[in-house]
């Protein structure tokens, strides 16, 4: 297997700096900056050797559109952009981007440093879309105050889950990235009492125990997500970290999978687009602001790539 950029098997440090960038003009300056992209791990290696206890770790990753000009011949085989979903009031937009940096780390003034770094190198060849830095809420919740990522794969599943394998064997070790950012609207939810709120995740909110089957319902976020096929639960390995400002607050969601057709359906499901009609009612208290896929190549098809 090819390296992976991500120690996948790892659990998510304490902070995270997503980058969202659109490269100027693709077309005439889509291989310099691809290019620019071969210096990311020496970068990385140089600001983790200031705390190296730090985990310091950064995800490059191209979106579709952009691979298909640096890549015309060669792409991974299900890469295809975010596609936009509305169903009623529920809407999931599609963004966009060319490339995505997910900077993880212990601390996050090396997360900071890295990004600045980073667009340094870049400089005028693009341009910033989105970026995000992780709130580190309360004991690892949600700004709900619900307990983020329960039923995320544990050690050698998460690297079934997110890494490409044989059945892309030029895109080995590489993954598919899906990337949401939602806006919470805090005071509706905050207004609820514990157990309506419950009733809408499906968990307890003291110690994110599974409520019990009579109990949660089918538009229970948790009902939405859980999807078996064959008789197995399908899986994604999520990063996501509460973001945004007293003003503008909500989730930054980041899953890593080996099939996008995964968390596809997950997205489908909880709008109420999938093969039953219910909606996930936490879209009730939330909204979608930006959509977007990306593909992080292994380590060595990324220097190919950039080379």
């Amino acid at each position: 297997m090819p390296t992976p950029q991500l120690k996948i098997e790892a659990q998510p440090r304490a902070h995270a700096i997503v980058l969202i960038l659109r490269v100027v003009d693709p077309a005439k300056n889509g291989a310099q900056a691809a290019r620019a992209l071969a210096r990311i791990p020496s970068l990385a290696e140089q600001v983790a050797a200031v705390d190296t206890s730090s985990g310091l770790v950064c995800v490059v990753g191209f979106g579709a559109d952009f691979w298909k000009i640096i890549s015309p011949a060669k792409r991974p085989a299900a890469l295809t952009p975010f596609k936009p979903r509305r169903a009623g009031e529920r809407v999931a937009p599609a963004s966009g981007g060319d490339l995505m940096f997910h900077i993880n780390s212990d601390r996050a003034d090396l997360n900071f440093e890295l990004a600045l770094r980073v667009r340094d190198l870049l400089g005028p060849l693009a341009e910033v879309m989105e970026e995000a830095r992780s709130l580190n809420y309360l004991d690892g919740r949600d700004l709900t105050g619900f307990i983020d990522g329960t039923e995320n794969p544990q050690g050698a599943e998460r690297a079934a889950a997110a890494l490409v394998g044989d059945e892309d064997p030029d895109f080995a070790g590489g993954a598919y990235v899906f990337i949401q950012r939602y806006i919470h609207d805090l005071a509706r939810w905050r207004s609820l009492p514990i157990g309506e709120q419950e009733k809408i995740i499906g968990r307890r909110k003291s110690d994110s125990a599974e409520l019990a089957g009579g109990e949660q319902p089918p538009t229970a976020h948790i009902s939405r997500v859980s999807i078996e096929e064959d008789g197995r639960e399908l899986q994604i390995v999520r990063y996501g970290f509460p973001c945004g400002t007293t003003s503008d607050a909500g989730l930054f969601f980041i899953a890593y999978a080996r099939n996008p057709g995964i968390p596809e359906k997950m997205l489908d499901r909880m709008i109420g687009q999938g093969a039953d009609a219910p909606h996930d009612r936490l879209l009730e208290f939330t909204r979608a602001v930006f959509g977007a896929t990306f593909f992080a190549p292994s380590i060595e098809t990324l220097r190919a790539l950039t080379s």
